[in-house]
């Protein structure tokens, strides 16, 4: 249970360093050169994709794992 646990913190710390990342990356751009590159922006879409999934599936399995466990303690 702890290894899960583990797994989850590091899996959201990754997911909020992403959007952090991302966030900063914009700001000093536009604060050095008034302007934000296209390669960044796409850095900032994956990013953003990649925590809307883990979030997203993270949620997914954990639904699709209740409704299992749900029909079988009923049999």
């Amino acid at each position: 249970m702890e290894r899960k646990n583990g797994f989850k913190i590091s899996q959201y710390a990754c997911a909020v360093l992403l959007i952090v990342s991302s966030i900063a990356l914009v700001a000093y751009q536009v604060i050095m050169i008034d302007d934000v590159s296209s390669g960044l922006l796409v850095y900032v879409a994956q990013a953003f994709l990649l925590v809307a999934s883990i979030f997203g599936l993270d949620y997914y399995v954990k639904l699709i794992t209740q409704k299992i466990n749900g029909k079988h303690q009923a049999q």
